[in-house]
């Protein structure tokens, strides 16, 4: 059975806090005739900080589609390596455990993809799969972990490396000034997140079955339009409203296997904005501290895209974990409109439980001794 194990998480050292991201609007936006509703639309979010690429100085700038992308690149070279080393440590697993990595963003571009440069540079197999997810969105870390988990399903023996870099910063357009606009340039945020899925063995959440689903007609309500100028990134009023047409989706696929959606241990939503988390709150009939790892995730890191599942899986880990056996769903959602839904119970591996019940001993006995030299570590 595959398991998605312990994330690993990294963000940029420049921060924008909310304060900022607000007194930036008044004076770059002074005169516009929808500013009032812009600055209640970005409170609103709850975001309190985010994370970027690059100081807000340069931020605002725009040196041309080629520069930020070139930007990406060295970005992305730069940063997913050690993200990527502590999801392997995480996973107790070596670069040439791995047999596929899928790579998910949705603000830069290369080709060859950053799966080829991972390969040629850390260790991983020369036959290791690729599989490069460019154009799900937000929706792709779902996505990324129901693809690991039909690899696994047809190779019981196989691990796979998830890799989600998203630099929404470098996607700032200056002069898209509509509401939607304005409000994404104060929510979303910069992060790397990796993870792996092991076929066997491992101590995360036990995957048993994953689901998709399309709102019919609702291509444009998310969507990039690429100019000369690069993405830029189109976001309809009713995309808010799409909780309603997304929750039967999770009750079927949950019922599909004999659960309540509404009644399950652990829940990792995509926070897409505070809306959204209430909405599907309402519609599930689960009370707000269900979602409280997306919360977390879209309060310090504002919206990071396809890496805010997995940093709320993260937080999930950081809190302990939860009660073997104990049921959950994974939610991301992205254009299309599309949901990438997974269910899975929470396991600890034998061996890593056995490791800690004699660590355990050994402390309380207090004979552990020097634990950096000790076999259980």
């Amino acid at each position: 059975m595959a398991t998605l194990c312990r994330p690993a998480i990294a963000v940029p050292e420049h921060i924008i806090t909310a304060e900022q991201t607000l007194d930036l609007a008044r004076s770059v936006h002074a005169g516009h005739p929808q500013l009032a509703l812009a600055l209640k639309l970005i409170e609103n979010t709850g975001v309190r900080k985010r994370h970027i690429v690059q100081p807000i100085e340069q931020t605002l700038l725009h040196p041309g589609f080629q520069a930020r992308n070139e930007r990406y690149e060295s970005e992305a070279k730069a940063r997913v390596p050690e993200v990527v080393s502590r999801a392997l440590d995480n996973a107790s697993l070596e670069a040439h455990d791995i047999d596929l990595i899928i790579y998910v963003s949705c603000t830069g571009f290369m080709m060859p993809s950053m799966t080829a440069w991972l390969i040629n540079t850390m260790g991983f197999r020369s036959d290791t799969r690729q599989m490069p997810i460019s154009q799900l969105g937000c929706a792709a870390g779902g996505a990324a972990i129901n693809r690991a988990h039909d690899f696994c399903t047809a190779y019981p023996e196989a691990n796979v490396l998830i890799v989600a870099c998203e630099f929404c910063s470098l996607c700032y357009q200056p002069t898209d000034l509509g509401v939607g606009s304005l409000l994404s340039n104060g929510l979303f945020g910069d992060a790397v997140a990796a993870a792996v899925v092991r076929g066997v063995g491992g101590t995360g959440i036990q995957l048993v079955r994953n689901g998709c689903h399309l709102v019919p007609d609702t291509e444009d309500w998310i969507a990039y339009s690429v100019r000369e100028t690069g993405f830029h990134f189109l976001l309809d009023k009713r995309v808010p409203t799409t909780m309603e047409p997304l929750a039967p989706a999770l009750h079927t696929l949950a019922g599909q296997h004999g659960w309540d959606a509404s009644t399950l241990d652990f829940y990792i939503i995509h926070a897409g904005g505070p809306r959204i988390l209430d909405d599907l709150c309402r519609f599930l009939n689960v009370e707000p501290e269900a979602f409280r790892f997306s919360r977390a995730t879209l309060t310090e890191y504002g919206n990071i895209a396809s890496a805010v599942v997995l940093d709320a899986v993260g937080r999930l880990f950081d809190e302990g974990g939860t009660a073997d056996r104990a049921q959950g769903m994974i939610a991301g959602f992205g254009p299309g409109i599309t949901a990438e839904i997974a269910l899975g119970t929470w396991v600890t591996d034998p061996a890593e439980a056995e490791a800690l019940d004699e660590l355990d001993s050994l402390q309380e006995t207090g004979t552990a001794g020097d634990l950096s030299m000790s076999p259980v570590i």
